[in-house]
């Protein structure tokens, strides 16, 4: 216990639901016992209030800093903007140089527009999409933020949005009236998509969906989706604020030539500062002309300024065959691991440079809460989830597996009295009211 687990329990009392984020709530790691905030970011180190430092092998930023925290590149591009005004009356002409630049990385779009978050990008793409089909019915598939459109897909189905990526979300503060308006589908699932087409019918304006997550990419799927949305004059959105710049600069989409009417990015493209894209053919775009979006902090300059320096970065660094390299043999390591402690854990799958485990033992939270808590112990922020970044070096990589091998040889020989190794709660597996 330390500063910043008293300094979270404060939180708590003035800051409904703890933090901003809910993938950083303490809560989704090591409940009472994680160190919730940081001092200092660097590469792949994190420094927490009382000076303790720890290897990020988890999250990253939530998948922000590919290019690793605090990037000196990148922070010096944005320390001279600052200096040279972050905001003014006037636009930053840096809005134009990124307009033209991720444009050119995809041939097939001709128009763009920015946000700063995932959630505002995914939302107004909806409004472009609605606006130019005037049809307001969407299908979806994958986890697409918090705003009242996806949310309400729980108002169909109680749970309905569980297998797209969090269970247990709320309808609290939904509009009723949204009630079957958003319906999901699962990946691969053609069955359940067809469904929809049947049900909904021409109301249906909108198809968005993420090419790819956990699972390995089903290219015939994407195709038969595209197929479906041109037949019946459906905007078919691609949502690769998390795949973006993991497989290739740019969207995923352009290694299998399959081709949406929108496509978003975010996360990766500011390597931690705030932007996201919307971009799109002509003809859909144009439609943004046609419906009011506006919002002040889209023309600040250090997002476009970071985005601009970090596809240079990649582009200068061979950064995604380094990322995709480092993914693999963390892969093959923990893949090891479990054959030699006979867990039954899966690595297998996904994008190249996310790692995630499934675990399907009995008890997989224990489980996951387990190795967080003693990975913490060894100087390790560490979950099933990791997030590789450019910054994570063979000597930090090999030194987690060999923390990892001797902390799941742990659960493996006390499978039977985990409990008994807790020391917090079990972390939670989605959302949870806290006080």
């Amino acid at each position: 216990m330390g500063k910043s687990q008293d300094l979270y329990r404060r939180a708590k009392e003035i800051i409904p639901g703890g933090t901003q984020l809910l993938s950083k709530r303490p809560e989704m790691f090591l409940p009472d016992l994680w160190p919730s905030y940081y001092k200092k970011s660097k590469g792949c180190e994190v420094w927490d209030l009382d000076d303790k430092h720890y290897y990020d092998m988890s999250i990253m930023g939530i998948g922000t800093c590919v290019l690793g925290y605090a990037n000196e590149t990148i922070n010096q591009a944005v320390k001279d903007s600052i200096d040279n005004g972050s905001m003014s009356t006037l636009n930053a002409p840096e809005e134009v140089e990124l307009a033209e630049k991720i444009l050119n990385l995809h041939p097939w779009a001709s128009h763009i527009r920015f946000s700063r978050t995932g959630g505002e990008a995914v939302t107004v793409a909806l409004r472009i999409a609605r606006a130019h089909t005037k049809k307001t019915k969407a299908a979806f598939c994958g986890y697409h933020g918090w705003h009242d459109w996806y949310l309400s897909a729980n108002l169909n189905d109680t749970d309905g949005l569980k297998n797209q990526l969090l269970p247990g979300l709320s309808t609290d503060g939904i509009p009723k009236e949204l009630k079957n308006t958003a319906f999901p589908f699962g990946y691969g699932n053609y069955q359940q998509f067809d469904e929809i087409i049947d049900s909904v019918g021409d109301e249906l304006g909108v198809i968005i969906m993420e090419v790819q997550r956990y699972k390995g990419i089903d290219i015939e799927f994407l195709k038969y989706i595209k197929s479906i949305a041109r037949e019946k004059g459906i905007i078919l959105i691609f949502d690769e604020i998390s795949s973006g710049f993991r497989v290739n600069i740019g969207g995923m989409h352009l290694l299998h030539g399959v081709e949406p009417d929108i496509a978003l990015l975010g996360k990766a493209l500011g390597n931690g500062f705030p932007i996201s894209a919307i971009m799109g053919t002509k003809e859909v775009m144009s439609s943004a002309q046609n419906t009011f979006i506006s919002s002040s902090y889209w023309t600040e300059r250090t997002g476009y300024v970071a985005a601009l320096e970090t596809i240079k970065f990649f582009e200068e660094n061979n950064v995604i065959e380094v990322i995709g390299k480092t993914g693999s043999y963390i892969r093959d390591g923990l893949s090891k691991i479990f054959t030699d402690t006979m867990l039954n854990i899966d690595v297998s799958g996904g994008l190249g440079s996310v790692v995630a485990m499934s675990i399907q033992e009995d008890k997989p939270l224990l489980l996951k809460t387990i190795f967080t808590q003693e990975m913490l112990k060894r100087g390790f922020l560490a979950s099933n989830l990791i997030y590789v970044s450019y910054a994570h070096t063979q000597e930090i990589v090999d030194k987690y597996l060999e923390n990892a091998a001797d902390v799941f040889r742990l659960i493996a020989n006390n499978k039977e009295s985990l409990e008994e190794l807790l020391e917090s709660e079990v972390s939670h597996g989605g959302f949870k009211r806290l006080n």
